[in-house]
């Protein structure tokens, strides 16, 4: 039997329909498949080459005031400093 039975589940969807109502089931169902769809198309035309070839990044106007800028360097192990006998 387990504790989602079919009976279960008849209980859940039973209140969940008193409590929001078909009508506003019913929008929610069409509110999230307009979603969906709105989220394909915006997915489908970033990958369909839709865009505007884009120029190097020489010869774009202040191209380079936000890029993120590396420094190279090698890390070395810091020896313990010599103690002094005085």
């Amino acid at each position: 039997m387990g504790i989602f039975d079919w009976k279960h589940w008849l209980v859940i969807l039973i209140v969940v329909v008193l409590v929001f109502g078909t009508k506003r089931l019913k929008n929610l169902g069409s509110d999230v498949g307009e979603a969906i769809k709105g989220f394909r198309k915006a997915m489908n035309t970033e990958e369909g080459g839709d865009k505007a070839p884009e120029q190097p990044a020489a010869q774009q106007p202040g191209a380079n005031l936000n890029q993120p800028h590396t420094i190279d360097g090698q890390a070395q192990k810091v020896q313990d400093p010599v103690t002094r006998k005085d």
